[in-house]
């Protein structure tokens, strides 16, 4: 008993920790394949035991909430849901009954209430208990209908999603392979959680509903089938379902396993329901799972082969990822040789060695994963050099988890990527400078840094005689060259390459910093985490590159080159003009803080969530307290104003003491 409470608390630590590092912070420790079999191994201990420990991963439901979005407890619990595999054990559960089989999405699932016709409210699952409001956010979405024909109280669950086509297309527009997002699922998270919903409104977000909780009044004669019927009427894109018997599962799960392979929305299985509302509503819950509905998750197509070595690839920003490279097999009717091993502690957990026999299967049927390596002969060999640059590599460790870094600063792999960056179409926009061009232009020393490619007229003669090149196309080159020296300033800031920093945040920066570049490019941390989508990690990544005196150099050279097109910014009016407010408790005269901020900005203030010199006043209703900002102000000597103060200030009537 003894040795299996051990290994429970083993199991508990080990899946705690991927699932914070995949839900809170969007990166991947373990495979999903590994996750499923310990969390399977740890559910069989707690059943065996009859005990389940303190955070438990079969106790908790989705992530934990950690952003500035307002939080808000759920009526009741949202439950996640018992699982199998086993078609056999979807027959057995479904009995005699009727039910509805539909797909199990993969995004982030939001409760939507409507009153009167009109949205009224958006909250995501958060951590079953809790979720974030994210209101404004989901007005924004391609599909969801903003006034509704039904006037009652409406409360829906769906999933909010982004459609394969649409994650693809936007990645194809990021020329910089580092800057494209990962996969569907975490854009989504990221898109849906935003501060600001002109991010979210960029990003094709999609609702799929999949449960009506309420709509007071109707009558669906007891079948979830009338209730999807009804939200299909009432203007809602509802999640593609059939109905089945015991008798037809077996053809209907056949049937959403031919169709994953062209479903352009994420899913990672299906869902099976009860008909009978109140059947299923009469089975009542367990600790974690409703009973009236159940999981079915794809039974992996796993094959064995062998693992031929470890490929290294450079990136621009020096990471250098692991990429398992092995003997071709056929996987749900393709040929696949290739799987990313994402870092060195994927590696180390699964013990990975040239050699090795290892189980390979398609994640959701789609990206490649290694599953288990059978023969663990460990990690050998990590290079010690670049496979490029041949400088020297190191290892670092972030979060716990450990990457390998390339430390040369002049490294070619470094250097192609961020002048691909740099004159990729929303960036400078070259014409005629693809990364193969670029590489011969690096190679034969024509550009060493970004100001040197509006020298190229230097070397007409060698490029006019390079393969695939002319005088046409050199005049074409010079041209295109010519022309993006006249850009904004915007694509500058995402020209530039610094980490995490991409469109959406350059444009964001420009924005709150009025497009004065020498402000931005000396701001510290703490002013730079008050832009809408600038968290701490981006604002560390800003002031580590512009801290730097050669980069410094390199952006003054450039600068020199090129010509800033002005932009017209709005002039703010109001009584709060030029005016920046931080609002921090709880407060009695407005509804919330969002109504009290929405208040200030139609006064041409700003409110932001940091104490910094540049704040106005602090509105606070306990001005006594010790909160940390009320420190800050008092250190800063910025007044500390209560919802009266601020009252009296908005009429004019306000005195400092």
């Amino acid at each position: 008993m003894e040795q299996k409470l051990e290994k429970m608390k083993e199991l508990t630590a080990r899946l705690s920790e991927a699932a914070r590092a995949y839900y809170q912070e969007s990166r991947e420790i373990m495979s999903n394949f590994e996750y499923d079999r310990l969390y399977d191994e740890l559910s069989a201990l707690e059943q065996e035991t009859g005990t389940v420990l303190a955070g438990s991963p079969t106790q908790k439901v989705g992530y934990e909430v950690l952003s500035e979005l307002p939080k808000e407890a759920h009526p009741a619990a949202m439950l996640s849901l018992d699982k199998t595999k086993e078609v056999e054990t979807l027959q057995e559960w479904l009995g005699e009954q009727e039910g509805l089989l539909s797909w199990k999405l993969d995004g982030l699932t939001i409760v939507l209430t409507y009153e009167g016709g009109t949205l009224a409210k958006a909250v995501t699952r958060g951590n079953g208990e809790i979720g974030e409001v994210i209101t404004n956010n989901a007005r924004v979405f391609e599909n969801i209908p903003v006034r509704i024909s039904y006037k009652g109280t409406l409360v829906l669950r769906g999933e909010a999603v982004i459609r394969y086509s649409d994650f693809e297309k936007m990645n194809q527009e990021i020329e910089d392979l580092d800057a494209r997002y990962k996969n569907p699922r975490n854009l989504c998270s990221g898109s849906v959680r935003q501060l600001n919903n002109e991010i979210t409104a960029g990003r094709h977000v999609n609702f799929m509903a999949f449960a009506l909780v309420r709509a007071a009044g109707e009558d669906f004669h007891n079948s979830r089938l009338e209730q999807f019927q009804w939200l299909k009427a009432q203007g809602f894109e509802v999640v593609e379902h059939q109905m089945v018997t015991r008798e037809t599962l077996p053809e209907k799960v056949a049937y959403f396993a031919g169709a994953i392979k062209d479903y352009d929305i994420p899913s990672d299985g299906l869902v099976l329901t009860f008909d009978d509302i109140a059947y299923g509503e009469s089975l009542g819950r367990t600790a974690k799972f409703p009973r009236n509905s159940i999981a079915f998750k794809w039974a992996d197509e796993i094959r064995e082969t062998t693992l031929s070595y470890i490929e290294w690839s450079p990136s621009r920003t020096g990471l250098i990822n692991p990429v398992a490279v092995f003997e071709p097999v056929e996987l749900e009717g393709t040929t696949v040789s290739r799987a990313s091993v994402h870092n060195i502690s994927i590696m180390e957990a699964l013990e990975l060695g040239e050699g090795d026999s290892v189980t390979v299967y398609k994640a959701n049927m789609i990206i490649p994963q290694i599953a288990d390596n059978l023969t663990r002969s460990g990690v050998k060999n990590i290079p010690a050099v670049c496979p490029v640059c041949k400088g020297a590599t190191e290892i670092r460790q972030v979060n716990d988890v450990k990457s390998l870094y390339c430390t040369n600063p002049d490294c070619q792999a470094k250097k192609i990527k961020s002048f691909t960056l740099l004159v990729s179409r929303d960036a400078l926009n070259i014409d005629g400078l693809s990364e193969a061009t670029l590489e011969k232009f690096i190679g034969a020393g024509f550009i060493r840094e970004f100001s040197d490619i509006f020298h190229l007229d230097r070397h007409r003669e060698a490029i006019v005689e390079m393969e695939g090149f002319g005088q046409r196309s050199y005049d074409n080159l010079i041209q295109a060259v010519a022309a993006s020296s006249h850009t904004t300033l915007v694509r500058l800031v995402y020209g530039l390459g610094v980490a995490g920093i991409g469109l959406a945040n350059a444009r964001m920066l420009c924005r709150h910093f009025k497009y004065d570049f020498a402000a931005m490019r000396t701001a510290d941390s703490e002013s730079l985490t008050e832009v809408d989508g600038i968290g701490q990690v981006l604002a560390d990544a800003w002031c580590g590159y512009f801290g730097d005196p050669k980069n410094q150099g390199i952006v003054d050279r450039l600068l020199a080159e090129l010509t800033i097109e002005p932009v017209e910014e709005e002039e703010t009016s109001g009584e709060f003009a030029g005016m920046t407010f931080v609002i921090t408790g709880s407060v009695e005269h407005f509804k919330n803080r969002k109504e009290l901020q929405s208040l200030i900005e139609s006064k041409g203030g700003k409110a932001t969530g940091s104490v910094t010199a540049r704040t106005t006043y602090l509105i606070n209703n306990n001005a006594n307290s010790a909160s940390s900002k009320n420190k800050k102000a008092r250190e800063l000597g910025i007044p500390i104003l209560s919802e009266e103060d601020f009252l009296k200030l908005l009429e004019g009537e306000y005195h400092a003491d």
